[in-house]
């Protein structure tokens, strides 16, 4: 009888791995968020980068402020737009619409940047 046992013990493990391993690639495509990549911004050294963002709808853009003193993310339509922000502070926003938003910082004007939505 411990023969049997131990024969089915070792059966069981294999069964276990191959539905585990059946059962993995369905459950990540289901948490995979590639349909939406979010993106990150960071400022530094007075610009913005990357300065081009491409992105799909109903992603988030998120700045980062790296540098040692305070930024703004202000879009020139009016679209959106953050607080001052010092050192290591963010402002995410989501974009809803396709088209292309270009920014700047409100406290050094010439820092500009551009999210391009698809």
């Amino acid at each position: 009888m411990t023969r049997t046992n131990v024969w089915v013990g070792s059966l069981a493990i294999p069964a276990m791995i191959a539905m585990l391993l059946l059962a993995g690639p369905s459950r990540v495509a289901a948490t995979d968020q590639s349909s939406t990549p979010n993106a990150e911004v960071k400022i530094d050294n007075f610009s913005f980068g990357p300065q081009t963002v491409t992105v799909p709808v109903g992603a988030t853009v998120t700045w980062v402020n790296h540098d040692d003193i305070p930024h703004t993310v202000v879009s020139t339509d009016g679209v959106f737009k953050s607080k001052v922000r010092d050192t290591d502070e963010k402002f995410s926003y989501t974009f809803t619409k396709a088209g292309i938003y270009s920014y700047f910082c409100s406290v050094h004007p010439k820092m500009t940047g551009q999210v391009v939505v698809q």
